[in-house]
């Protein structure tokens, strides 16, 4: 896989502190800075609201629970995506840190397979995030058509008017006060309007 993620701020936890140290420093010659260790979840949850981590590296050795603990708490307070490093068998244990919110798990080890998860996760991560903005757009824009349905509902009923004029009422006001049709919806939806002719912008 070809890398071109910029280096990192990375937070490695791990039960073990030598192995932390070792993790590191294989991180270290992969060009990120591991601004943050921790063992324990107070050390994790005091980690991420200081160091604000761009990527959480989990070291797990024998104790999955541990490790499963530390990538659910890492997942539920930092911004960035968590890999997981394993060592021998792993069992389970994949299936079940993914749904804790691992993005990608490598072989402890071997920098080549710890680089691309690196890349792997980064990638994922930003997709979400995109794929969670895609999202909101999408039901921003659905909560704007239902306050303009709503108001030209009302405009209907109140002045006995067509659905076509009713919203050439909305967008005369709009225009003439500067302001979008959106928030003269919102105004008739809210009652604090029932627009008059839309010739006159009333």
């Amino acid at each position: 896989m070809d890398g071109d993620i910029a280096s990192l701020r990375i937070l490695a936890a791990d039960e073990d502190r030598e192995a932390l140290r070792r993790t590191a420093e294989t991180l270290d010659r992969l060009g990120h800075r591991v601004t943050a260790t921790a063992i324990d979840l107070a050390e994790v949850t005091e980690a991420v609201a200081r160091e604000d981590p761009e990527l959480s590296v989990v070291v797990v050795h024998n104790d999955d629970e541990h490790a499963l603990d530390l990538i659910e708490e890492i997942s539920a307070f930092s911004g960035g995506p968590v890999i997981a490093l394993v060592g021998g068998d792993e069992g389970d244990f994949v299936p079940r840190a993914a749904e804790r919110g691992i993005y990608a798990v490598a072989r402890d080890g071997d920098p080549d397979a710890l680089r691309d998860a690196i890349e792997v996760a980064c990638r994922r991560h930003a997709e979400s995030n995109r794929l969670v903005q895609q999202v909101d757009r999408l039901e921003t824009a659905l909560e704007r058509r239902a306050v303009i349905e709503r108001a030209k509902g009302i405009l209907m009923e109140r002045h006995d008017i067509g659905e076509r004029e009713a919203f050439d009422r909305l967008r005369a006001h709009a225009r003439s006060h500067n302001r979008t049709v959106v928030d003269v919806a919102a105004g008739v939806a809210d009652g604090r309007a029932l627009l008059g002719d839309a010739r006159s912008g009333e």
